[in-house]
C-alpha cells in the first residue's frame, strides 16, 4: 500500500505542478511556503499539507492513525449529544460538524492533531445566538446555516490574511475567565435534565437557579429522572476514582441506555435522545439557503455573536495546536489553522451542522493516541458516520439525565483552581479583568461578555503603556547619575530629563505635560532630553515635541533631544520635525550611550555661555506623576 500511496503522490505532483517555476511563486497566494529544494518535496508546506504526509506512508502509520481515528471516535459521539442538549440542536445536527467539518479542516490543517467539532465553548456561543433570533420564523437549520457562513467566512478570511499572531492580543485572563464562566453555565444549566424538569433552562446564571430552586421546592422535577441522574453522575465519580484511564462516561452511558431499554423508562417518562432530536444515521445532506429575505435579516441579528464565536475559535486553535506541537516537538502554521477551522465552519453550515472549532479534549485525545498524520481526524470522522449509522437506535435510547450528568463532569473538568487563582492574584488589571468578563459572561450575553473581556485588557495595556518613565539625571564627572528628589541642583540652568518607555499617541499627553510644567516652574534656559529608550514614536509624539519645542522658544529657553534611535530619526525627518526643532539641536544615539548626552551638554553650554553642571529633575507634578528611580 505505502508504494502505491507514493506512486499516486508522485504522478500528482508531475500533473499539478508541471512547468511551475522554481519558487512556487503561486502558493504564496495560499500561505504556502516557497520550498526550493530539488531533492525533497515538502508538500506538508503546500495546500494541502496532507499531500505531503503521503510520502513514505505505510502500514505502521496508518495503524497509529487508525487506533487514534477509533479512540477520538469513541469521545466524539457521547460529547456531541451532551452539545446538542446545550443548543438545543438535533443531535444529527451536532455530528454533522464532527464529520464533515472534522475532514475539511483535516484537508487543510498542518497540525496531525487538529480535531475540528462541537466544543463546550462554541456550543453556549451559538445557544445565545439562537435565543436572540428565536421570533424569527425560519427553521433552526436555517438560522445555523447563517451563522455558521458568518463565523467560517470570518475564520477564512483571517487565515488568509495571515492574522495568526493577532490572537496574542487576547488575554490569557479573558480565556480563563470566559472559560470558568462557560463552566458555571453548562454544570448550572444541566441541572434541569439532571432533575427531569419539563421547561428548558433560562440562560443567564441567577435565572437558572431560580429555575431550579423554584422546580425543586414545588416538587416539578420528575423522581425516576433524577434517580437515573444522580446514579449516573455518582457511577462516573467512582469509576473516575477508582479507573482513572477508563472512559467514564462512555461506560456509564452504554449502561444507562441498556436499562433504559431493558425497563422501558421512556414510558415511565423519562427523557431519551429521540425526544430532543431522533438518529436514523445516513450521510449528511446539504442545507438551503432561505428563499426570501429573511436570511439577510438575520445578518445584523447575529453579527455580534459570529465575531466573538469567531473570535474565540480562533484563540482555541492556535493555543491548542501550538501547544500540542510543542509537547511533540512539531511545527503548526497559526494562519494555516485558521483557514481550516474556517473550512471546516464553512462545510459543515453548508451540509446542515452547526458552528464548531477546535477540541482541545479529542485533540489531545489524538495526540496522546500516537496520530502521525491529518489522517487519523478524517478517519475518526468516517468512523463517527459508520457508528452512528450502525448503532443510532441504540443511541436513540440514551436516557438525558445521564447525558446531564456526564455533561456537569465535563463542566467540572473545566474548572483550573490554579489557573483561577493566578490571574485574579497576578495583578490588579488581570483581578478587573478576570471579574469583569466573569460577571458579563454570568449575567450578560456570553458574546458581550467576549468584547467586555479583550475591551478591558486592551484599556488596561493602554494605560499601563501611556505613563513614560520621566527621570532627571547630573553628570557627575564621567558618567551620569539619577538624583534623588532632595538632590542640590548643580547648574539651576539646564535639566537633563531621561525618557524612557512608550511615546505613541496614549502617552503623548502625559509625556509633554510633565515638561512642561517642569520648565514653567523652573528658571531653566535648556531642556536635554535623553530619548534613547523611548520607544514607538508617532505622529501625536511629534506634534507633542513641536508644540514643546514652540513653548520653549516662546520663553526663550532650548529644547535639546540626545540618544535618537534610527527609528525614531526616520519619523523626526519625515515629518519635517528634525528640520524644525534644528539639526543643531538633535544628536543621533551611538555606540557609547553616554556620548551623544555629552554633545548635547556641549550645545548646551555655547547656548547659555556658561558651565553645564547639571541636576537631575525628578518629576513633582502632583495629579500625574510617574517620574521613578530606575533600577
Amino acid at each position: 500500500m505505502g508504494s502505491v500511496v507514493v506512486r499516486l503522490s508522485q504522478l500528482l505532483r508531475q500533473r499539478v505542478f508541471s512547468g511551475v517555476s522554481a519558487e512556487w511563486d503561486f502558493l504564496r497566494m495560499f500561505g504556502g511556503k516557497v520550498v526550493r529544494s530539488s531533492s525533497a518535496w515538502e508538500a506538508e508546506d503546500l495546500l494541502p499539507p496532507l499531500l505531503g504526509k503521503l510520502r513514505g506512508y505505510g502500514w505502521s502509520t496508518l495503524r497509529a492513525d487508525f487506533f487514534a481515528a477509533i479512540m477520538v471516535a469513541i469521545v466524539t459521539i457521547p460529547q456531541a449529544i451532551g452539545f446538542s442538549l446545550i443548543v438545543g440542536l438535533p443531535v444529527t445536527t451536532v455530528l454533522t460538524t464532527a464529520v464533515v467539518g472534522g475532514v475539511m479542516a483535516a484537508l487543510v490543517s498542518s497540525s496531525p492533531n487538529l480535531i475540528f467539532g462541537p466544543t463546550n465553548t462554541v456550543s453556549i456561543l451559538v445557544a445565545g445566538a439562537l435565543l436572540t433570533v428565536g421570533d424569527v420564523a425560519l427553521p433552526a437549520e436555517q438560522k445555523v446555516l447563517v451563522l455558521g457562513l458568518m463565523i467560517g467566512a470570518i475564520q477564512l478570511g483571517a487565515g488568509l490574511l495571515r492574522l495568526g499572531t493577532a490572537t496574542q492580543f487576547i488575554s490569557r485572563t479573558v480565556v480563563i475567565s470566559y472559560t470558568l464562566a462557560v463552566a458555571l453555565l453548562i454544570g448550572c444549566g444541566q441541572l434541569g435534565n439532571l432533575f427531569g424538569l419539563a421547561a428548558p433552562a433560562p440562560s443567564q446564571l441567577p435565572l437558572m437557579l431560580v429555575y431550579f430552586c423554584e422546580g425543586i421546592v414545588g416538587q416539578a422535577f420528575h423522581p425516576l429522572s433524577a434517580v437515573v441522574g444522580l446514579s449516573s453522575l455518582l457511577l462516573m465519580l467512582v469509576l473516575k476514582r477508582v479507573r482513572p484511564n477508563w472512559p467514564e462516561g462512555l461506560i456509564v452511558i452504554v449502561l444507562a441506555t441498556a436499562v433504559a431499554m431493558l425497563f422501558e423508562l421512556s414510558k415511565h417518562g423519562v427523557k431519551l435522545v429521540l425526544h430532543v432530536g431522533e438518529i436514523s444515521g445516513g450521510v449528511p445532506s446539504l442545507v438551503e439557503l432561505p428563499e426570501d429575505q429573511s436570511g439577510v435579516a438575520l445578518l445584523p441579528q447575529l453579527g455580534s455573536a459570529a465575531v466573538a464565536t469567531a473570535l474565540l475559535g480562533l484563540l482555541e486553535t492556535v493555543s491548542i495546536t501550538k501547544t500540542l506541537a510543542a509537547r511533540a516537538g512539531q511545527r503548526v502554521a497559526a494562519s494555516r489553522e485558521l483557514s481550516a477551522v474556517g473550512l471546516g465552519n464553512l462545510a459543515s453550515a453548508v451540509f446542515g451542522g452547526m458552528p464548531g472549532s477546535t477540541s482541545f479534549v479529542r485533540s489531545a485525545v489524538c495526540a496522546q493516541t500516537g496520530a502521525r498524520t491529518q489522517i487519523a481526524a478524517m478517519v475518526s470522522s468516517g468512523l463517527v458516520l459508520a457508528a452512528v449509522a450502525i448503532t443510532a437506535g441504540f443511541i436513540n435510547e440514551i436516557p438525558i439525565p445521564t447525558v446531564a450528568a456526564y455533561l456537569i463532569l465535563v463542566a467540572k473538568r473545566l474548572i483550573q483552581p490554579e489557573l483561577v487563582r493566578i490571574v485574579r492574584q497576578a495583578t490588579g488589571s488581570d483581578t478587573t479583568v478576570f471579574w469583569g468578563t466573569l460577571m458579563a459572561a454570568l449575567f450578560l450575553n456570553l458574546d458581550t461578555a467576549v468584547f467586555v473581556g479583550v475591551g478591558l485588557s486592551l484599556a488596561l495595556f493602554l494605560r499601563k503603556a501611556s505613563a513614560p518613565s520621566l527621570v532627571e539625571y547630573d553628570f557627575a564627572g564621567t558618567h551620569f547619575a539619577p538624583l534623588t528628589k532632595d538632590g542640590a541642583r548643580s547648574h539651576p540652568a539646564i535639566s537633563i530629563v531621561h525618557v524612557e518607555g512608550e511615546l505613541f499617541f496614549g502617552a503623548a499627553d502625559l509625556f509633554q505635560d510633565q515638561v512642561t510644567a517642569l520648565v514653567a516652574k523652573d528658571d531653566i534656559r535648556v531642556v536635554i532630553l535623553r530619548m534613547k529608550n523611548a520607544r514607538h514614536l508617532d505622529a501625536t509624539t511629534v506634534l507633542a515635541l513641536l508644540q514643546l519645542h514652540a513653548y520653549m522658544r516662546s520663553r526663550g529657553q532650548h529644547l535639546l533631544i540626545s540618544g535618537i534611535a534610527p527609528d525614531a530619526g526616520r519619523i523626526l525627518r519625515a515629518s519635517g520635525a528634525w528640520e524644525r526643532i534644528g539639526a543643531d539641536k538633535i544628536f543621533p544615539a551611538e555606540a557609547n550611550p553616554t556620548l551623544s548626552t555629552k554633545r548635547a551638554l556641549q550645545r548646551a553650554s555655547e547656548l547659555i555661555k556658561g558651565e553645564a553642571d547639571v541636576r537631575i529633575f525628578v518629576n513633582d507634578v502632583p495629579e500625574r506623576s510617574l517620574a521613578r528611580q530606575p533600577t
